[in-house]
């Protein structure tokens, strides 16, 4: 024996909620009343529904604010919304809530009918799975992360090889020093010592020295000239 499809039709006029009981009942569906979206939603927690209908004005919880809260714990559940007063505004808030479609008063068996027979034959998109944006951020910060940590070597590269350029030769020069003092008296190693470690800084110190006089070099003769001209009138 096939299941009856359970509708909750949530109106507070007792006369919709009965034309949707005459007209369905004998179509194969369930209909069950509620006379506000509070007792639609403690309905829809009690119970299991393969549909709900839903008048847009109601005292209290609206239309609109039941099918947000549905489409929020149930994304996959079917919501008609039912108007007589509709707006673009409140059918763009629907549709961005995902209802499944409006039915305008009046309403004849033929809308009630064929509405439900759509809505229910309508395939229903898995909802997604809640960990997905998790695990897109986490990616998002990984990749954030990578990049980051690329650019810091790419500026850091000629840093790191000038120091390995520079160290290189006193790491050298310190270890020799270090065997030549096992093999020879230490007054000798020390003077050997003093006479490789003022080379050494030579070595390193000459390129720098170099620069700063190539760089220097055009600001003195300027410096000068500037003092000759000054110096002509006054003589």
């Amino acid at each position: 024996m096939t299941a009856l499809r359970r509708i909750l039709v949530v109106d507070d006029d007792a006369v919709i909620c009965k034309s949707f009981d005459r007209v369905l009942t004998n179509k194969g569906y369930a209909v069950i009343a509620a006379e506000s979206g509070e007792e639609a939603l403690r309905k829809l927690n009690e119970e299991k529904y393969d549909a709900v209908y839903t008048d847009i004005r109601m005292p209290g919880m609206s239309g609109l604010e039941v099918a947000e809260k549905i489409k929020a714990r149930r994304p996959w559940m079917p919501v008609v919304i039912i108007t007589g007063f509709g707006s673009e505004i409140a059918e763009e808030r629907a549709k961005a809530a995902g209802v499944a479609r409006f039915l305008h008063k009046p309403l004849s068996p033929e809308m009630i009918e064929g509405s439900a027979r759509d809505v229910l034959a309508a395939p229903v998109a898995a909802p997604e799975p809640a960990v997905a944006p998790a695990r897109a951020a986490v990616a998002a910060a990984g990749g954030i992360g990578a990049v980051a940590k690329n650019v810091a070597l790419f500026f850091a590269a000629p840093f790191i090889g000038l120091a390995y350029i520079i160290a290189l030769p006193i790491v050298g020069f310190v270890a020799l020093a270090v065997l030549a003092a096992r093999a020879v008296d230490w007054k000798k190693t020390l003077k050997a010592a003093t006479v490789g470690v003022k080379h050494v800084t030579m070595l390193i110190a000459a390129p720098i020295l170099g620069l700063a006089y190539l760089v220097l070099f055009p600001f003195i003769g300027l410096g000068m000239l500037v003092w000759l001209a000054c110096k002509a009138p006054l003589a």
